[in-house]
């Protein structure tokens, strides 16, 4: 029961779309609307610019955070898993929010704040990743991609001989396969060399020639 719990405060609090509240509330805009029609920071960035961004990103990795802590506050003997739904959840409410008509974002923000929440040196590897890879190429999602794919085998090392190895490696696995799923278009364009790096702004309507 407390995995079920757990996933569902986790998802309520992945629905609080900081790109869209910020959009809306700041700049009058539906944020899905513009550049990339993605409700996360990099289209955030790329439409309104660095500071914008920088609070989506700060807003959506807290919103994580506080319901890691939530949920293992209310489950203390089951901490770590009860986090870890807690997780799952609110990357599930981010990128398919039920009251946007499951559109939102791609989870990565969310991501970051679960995994330092429920362990902050992985959590710092994970972040490390995505800032190298920023560094070296500025493809955002590249640095997503290889972040993401990173956790299951990072929660494999770390969680050895941990009760319920099996089901935390599997969630690590989860959290992969939905940035993977997220990041479908994104995969393409870098195969194909036309993927946007990172700081090329962009207010263009989708669909925008």
């Amino acid at each position: 029961m407390f995995r079920l719990i757990s996933l569902g405060i986790g998802y309520l609090f992945g629905c609080l779309q900081t790109a869209f509240f910020l959009g809306k509330i700041a700049n009058n805009i539906d944020i899905r609307n513009f550049g990339s029609g993605n409700a996360g920071t990099t289209n955030v960035i790329r439409v309104l610019g660095w500071k914008a961004g920088i609070i989506t990103f700060l807003g959506d990795l807290l919103k994580a955070v506080i319901a890691v802590v939530v949920c293992r506050t209310l489950f203390p003997d089951m901490s770590l898993l009860a986090s870890l739904y807690a997780g799952i959840g609110v990357i599930m409410g981010h990128n398919w929010p039920f009251f946007l008509k499951f559109k939102g974002g791609k989870g990565i923000a969310a991501t970051i704040g679960t995994i330092l929440a429920v362990d902050w040196v992985v959590g710092l590897i994970v972040a490390g990743i995505l800032i190298v890879t920023l560094l070296i190429t500025r493809y955002v999602s590249l640095g997503a991609l290889l972040l993401t794919a990173s956790v299951p085998i990072l929660f494999a090392i770390f969680y050895n001989g941990y009760a319920n190895y099996f089901e935390i490696v599997g969630i690590g696995l989860l959290i992969t396969i939905f940035a993977f799923i997220r990041h479908r278009a994104n995969i393409k364009r870098l195969l194909s060399g036309t993927e946007s790096k990172l700081g090329q702004r962009s207010k263009k309507k989708v669909g925008d020639e």
